[in-house]
Order: C-alpha cells, then structure tokens, then sequence
C-alpha cells in the first residue's frame, strides 16, 4: 500500500470496495470465497423453502383425497404406480405390495404385512434424502465460514504490522486500512454463517416433522391394511 493513497482514504471514507481492492492476495481470495459460500447458502435457502412448501401442500391435499372414503384401489388407480408427490409414493408403493401378494387364487402370501412395511418405509427413505439434500452444504458453511473469515483476519492483521514496521510509522493512516480488511473478512465470515447456521436448524426441524407424518400416515394405511387381512 502506497502512503499517499492509504491518507487520502483515511480523510475521505473507506469503502467496502476500496478495503477490497487493497488488500493482498490471500485475503481478496478468503472475501471472494466468503461471498462465493453467501449466495450459494441463499440458493439453497431458497430452493429449499419453495421445495418444503410444495411438499406440505402435496401431503395436504393427498390427506384429503385418502381420508375421503373413496375406495384404496380406486385411489391408487387415479394416481398409477409411479406418482409424483411423496405422500402419493408412500402410499403406491404400499398398494403395490398389497397387489402383489394377492395370489391368482385371490388368497394372500404370507408375510404381507411385513412386505407392505418395508415397502413403505423403503419409499419414507427416499423421500428422507431427497428432503435433506443441500442441509449438509448449509451445515459445513455454518461451520467453516467463521474460521475462513478468521484465517482473512489473520492475514489483514498481520498486513497491517508489516506496513508499521516498512513505514515506521503507527499512526491510523498506516494502521486502519490492514485492520479494516481484517475486520472486513471476519464480517462476511459471519454474513455467510449466520444464515447457513439458522436455516440449517429450521430445515432441520421442517423435515423431520414432515418425515415423522409420512411415518404417521405408513402406520395409520398398514393399519388399514391389516385389519382388511383379518377379516
């Protein structure tokens, strides 16, 4: 950093930008990532609220249509073998078990009921990782962000004591631009965990309360179709 520019910055004002494009390599590099992880961390926010929304409104709906009183088979033949919505795979992959161990006879292979359960906890699985996709990436950045601004802190501090001992000087005109930058870095550290962190929970808590009704639901429907096998 040249003296003159640093003095002129210091009796003006000190931009983001300005903080940006003097500091060194490392650090432009650590702010570059920081930003980089922000607006990834907002893509997965997004993506993921607008996905847990379509989800809830899907359970929602196929609740209604299942609790209605309509016959299982007729259901299950409006919404065929390989739906789209996650509460409409639960129950086919429940209603194709049950289909399948239905003899030509009409008598059923025994174990059904064990069948029907794998079935639908294989189809609950699924849907679990599709649901949790991206959380581990709002984890990590949750995580790490903190210490990658912090390693930027270092760099710009260090910045600064190196410009002290070449200028021989302690005054703020030497001492607060390596200092801003330092502190530049550690705030957007932040800016990227904090959102990461928060979200992380929410999603988190959202998807394991709409996993635990697809549990709720597979009990309830293996429920149902127990009590068909009994009578």
């Amino acid at each position: 950093m040249q003296t003159a520019l640093i003095a002129a910055e210091i009796g003006g004002s000190i931009t983001i930008w300005g903080m940006f494009a003097q500091a060194t390599i490392t650090v432009k590099l650590v702010m570059i990532s920081l930003v980089v992880a922000s607006f990834w961390t907002w893509s997965i926010i997004v993506q993921k609220t607008i996905q847990y929304r379509a989800v809830r409104r899907e359970a929602e709906a196929f609740d209604q249509a299942f609790w209605s009183g309509e016959p299982l088979d007729g259901l299950f033949d409006q919404i065929g073998p390989e739906p789209a919505g996650a509460s409409q795979k639960i129950f086919a992959a429940g209603m194709m078990e049950w289909r399948r161990s239905h003899r030509d006879d009409g008598g059923l292979i025994p174990g059904a009921t064990a069948r029907i359960d794998r079935a639908m906890n294989v189809a609950i699985s699924k849907e679990a990782v599709h649901l949790q996709k991206g959380l581990q990436i709002l984890a990590t950045t949750g995580s790490t962000t903190p210490f990658i601004g912090l390693f930027g802190t270092v760099f710009g501090i260090m910045n600064a004591f190196i410009e002290i001992a070449e200028q021989q000087n302690t005054s703020l005109a030497v001492v607060a631009p390596g200092i801003a930058e330092a502190l530049l870095a550690t705030g957007l550290g932040l800016v990227a965990a904090i959102p990461a962190v928060i979200y992380y929970n929410k999603f988190s808590a959202d998807s394991d309360a709409i996993l635990g009704d697809y549990d709720a639901f597979a009990d309830e429907f293996a429920t149902i179709l127990s009590r068909q096998l009994d009578t």
